[in-house]
């Protein structure tokens, strides 16, 4: 029997990117915030000496233990699930500060486009353009209200960007905090060659820091290094934006944060409209307790909050053969079609860099460029990265060369410095029968059913990827690429190899309860005082990286939930 603690106010599941977010505004406004942490604490310091390739970049030492929770896969109902028993395909973070510690910085806000995707593709092109059982929808919010949100956002984090503003990614209130960071020679061929091709290039924005910040709240961090050493790494330097070196010393400096970590969620109790708290379990002692709270926020990573809901029986479960509920609806990835060049004359240190070190283009993203003959709605972010070329698991080499003996070391060793990859990072639509729910037959270590995924690429991505990654070896040719190979066409989703690990959808948002299972506040439309926040909330995924609208919504998820803490009720 679980033990019962004293009520608390304020409850966050989960301590990431937008349980730090929350915890901070939270905090900062006098309110007490106790927040469950599934794994381990966390600190600048835990980053030190991390530049260990073979144990967090192969080995996942940073990510949860699929032994104890994983999920199952299928492509489509009539298959058997399995479970997923390695990492390939997307990597959750554990303990304090999630996936936020071990991200490579990439932040770029969503475009305007994406918040009322249905409305303007309708309007453009007409009903007909959406393919029968795509599912997208218009999001509840427009760019004028969660522009600022964004602004909040890249002024906690730093975030380094070009000065001048890109017309196509949405008009901005104020400039980047930080200037844009360095630019390598390969980056600059880029830009050149996308001018030279007629496009729109400009520096990615980064949460890598160009130069030493204070942001609004105080905090002081150092500029990168540029070790090569983000994604799957947490920085020793501070300079990648992270929730540990962030947000969370602010909410615990104002003395009003309790972490309990080790401590797994399994349940959210509610009774009527309301939530009344949650069951969780600490994992190093298995003792069980029941956590009463008058506000309960959650804040895990995409996949959890939506098992969560599912196991607590809140909202109602997404039925695909009917196309109703809420619960598990709209699930998403992320898709994209790039190519790598090989050049005889030329050599490139891709050995230095860091995670969000990158040019970029949005031509052919949103619906920046016309789609009426073209096979697909919405695009990709075209990119040439140079996140660093880490030893062990880089070694390119044209097609048709053996995998293996003397042409194979010969061709490595020639062409070590002289490859380059550009890519087109897509959007990925969510339709009917991509959906989350809980598996029949497998459960995770605590009995727990696990979640089960059932998605596949379809037509509009493959059609998409070949378009991207055509546009990716026109730019590469326009560089001086003596060759280039495209990446591989888009067949059935695999689960197994590393693609992205960008899952959205599950608890979407919007303005009408029957479609969406938060409002725009990120606030349950059936549980008035229960918080759903993070890319689940996401209504389909866009031609980017999730962080940076993670961070505005739970930006304006925190401005709810101090309303809703004065007021009560529904915010909308």
């Amino acid at each position: 029997m679980a033990t019962k603690l004293p009520k608390v106010p304020v409850l966050i599941v989960g301590l990431g990117w937008a349980g730090g977010i929350i915890a901070s505004e939270l905090t900062k406004a006098g309110h007490k915030v106790v927040a469950l942490e599934r794994g381990k604490r966390a600190k600048l310091e835990d980053y030190y000496a991390m530049h260990d390739e073979v144990r967090y970049a192969l080995r996942h030492d940073m990510m949860q233990d699929l032994s104890k929770e994983t999920i199952t896969f299928r492509n489509n109902d009539k298959m058997t699930a399995l479970p997923m028993r390695t990492y390939g395909s997307f990597l959750p973070g554990d303990g304090v500060g999630g996936a936020g510690k071990h991200w490579n910085g990439v932040s770029v806000r969503f475009l305007p486009y994406d918040f009322e995707i249905y409305s303007k593709t309708v309007e453009r092109y007409g009903k007909k353009k959406i393919p029968a059982g795509m599912t997208i929808q218009d999001w509840g919010i427009k760019w004028e209200e969660i522009e600022p949100y964004f602004d909040k956002y890249e002024k906690m984090a730093g975030i380094s960007g070009d000065a001048e503003q890109n017309p196509m990614i949405g008009k901005r209130s104020n400039p980047y905090p930080t200037p844009p960071m360095k630019q390598t020679p390969s980056m600059k061929l880029f830009m050149e060659a996308a001018k030279k091709l007629g496009y729109n290039p400009y520096n990615g924005p980064s949460a890598n820091l160009s130069q030493p910040y204070k942001n609004p709240d105080g905090i002081e961090r150092a500029a990168c290094q540029y070790c090569a050493y983000c994604e799957r790494f947490g920085c020793e330097y501070g300079a990648k934006a992270d929730p540990v070196v962030t947000v969370i010393p602010v909410a615990e400096k104002t003395g009003k944060l309790e972490t309990r970590t080790h401590s797994n969620v399994l349940r959210v109790l509610h009774k009527g409209k309301k939530a009344t708290g949650v069951v969780y379990l600490n994992t190093l002692t298995g003792e069980e307790f029941e956590q009463p709270a008058d506000l309960v926020i959650m804040t895990s990573y995409v996949l959890n909050n939506v098992k969560l809901l599912l196991i607590s029986q809140m909202g109602k479960p997404y039925d695909p053969a009917t196309g109703t509920g809420v619960i598990g609806k709209n699930y998403a990835y992320q898709t994209g079609g790039g190519a790598t060049g090989f050049f005889e004359d030329k050599e490139f240190n891709s050995y230095m860099g860091a995670g969000a070190l990158g040019v970029c283009l949005d031509d052919f993203n949103g619906d920046n460029f016309d789609h009426s003959d073209l096979k697909f709605i919405h695009g990709g972010n075209i990119r040439h990265a140079q996140s660093g070329s880490r030893p062990i698991a880089n070694n390119t080499v044209p097609s048709g060369t053996p995998s293996w003996g003397a042409e194979f070391k010969k061709a490595s060793l020639k062409y070590s410095y002289r490859t380059l990859s550009v890519s087109g990072q897509g959007s990925n639509m969510p339709w009917r029968h991509h959906y989350l729910d809980l598996d029949p037959t497998y459960k995770d270590v605590y009995g727990l059913p696990l979640l089960r995924m059932t998605y596949d690429f379809e037509e509009q991505d493959r059609e998409m990827g070949k378009f991207l990654a055509a546009k990716s070896s026109e730019i590469l040719k326009e560089m001086g690429a003596t060759s280039t190979v495209p990446g591989r066409d888009l067949t059935s989703y695999n689960i197994t190899p590393y693609q992205s690990t960008h899952n959205t959808g599950g608890v979407i948002m919007g303005a009408d309860p029957k479609s969406s299972a938060v409002n725009n506040y990120l606030q349950m439309w059936d549980y008035e005082n229960m918080f759903v926040v993070g890319a689940s909330a996401f209504a389909h995924n866009s031609g980017y990286n999730p962080t940076a609208t993670v961070g505005a919504l739970a930006y304006r998820a925190a401005e709810g939930a101090l309303k809703y803490l004065k007021q009560g009720g529904s915010l909308v």
